[in-house]
């Protein structure tokens, strides 16, 4: 990504952004609230920035759209589900979405949410809530890297599960 800008109306929310991730590397944006994080990450994910150039899996976030979204997996800091959604149909919903989704079983075991495939969304604790948005984040089979804008609480460690 180089020189990456977005601004909506009068806001500028990412000014002159440039950075690089190679394969298997991990990486997180960090910084204040409203220091276009997100923005960052979507521009990233297809939104498209206004200016600059940004390249995501050697793919244009604008023209090749809907082939990121079948490669790509975004854990955004929040997310909203219907609160009447059970885990398991959230992640059987969102694997719906995609060609060769990942096995949800194996997400949901190494993130230790199966026992929680019956339980309302909403009645989950706050950890297990991050590893869910993670688990509807890796069920597109994402190809590394896969962009996050994580805050504390939600960070993966090396072995690949997570702290809650």
């Amino acid at each position: 990504m180089e020189h990456l800008d977005k601004a909506y109306g009068r806001t500028v929310a990412v000014d002159d952004v440039s950075f690089s991730v190679r394969r298997g590397e991990i990486f997180g944006v960090p910084g204040r609230n409203g220091a276009g994080k997100t923005t960052t990450v979507e521009c990233l994910s297809g939104l498209g920035p206004d200016g600059g150039q940004a390249r995501t899996l050697g793919l244009d976030p604008r023209q090749d759209r809907a082939e990121l979204h079948e490669r790509l997996g975004v854990q955004l800091q929040q997310g909203a589900l219907p609160p009447k959604l059970k885990v398991g149909d959230a992640v059987e919903l969102c694997a719906s979405f995609y060609e060769r989704p990942a096995d949800a079983a194996v997400l949901l075991q190494r993130l230790r949410l199966d026992a929680t495939r019956g339980s309302y969304w909403r009645a989950l604790s706050c950890g297990q809530e991050q590893r869910l948005s993670i688990v509807l984040a890796l069920i597109a089979s994402p190809r590394p890297p896969s962009w996050t804008s994580s805050r504390p609480g939600s960070i993966p460690n090396r072995a690949g599960r997570c702290r809650a």
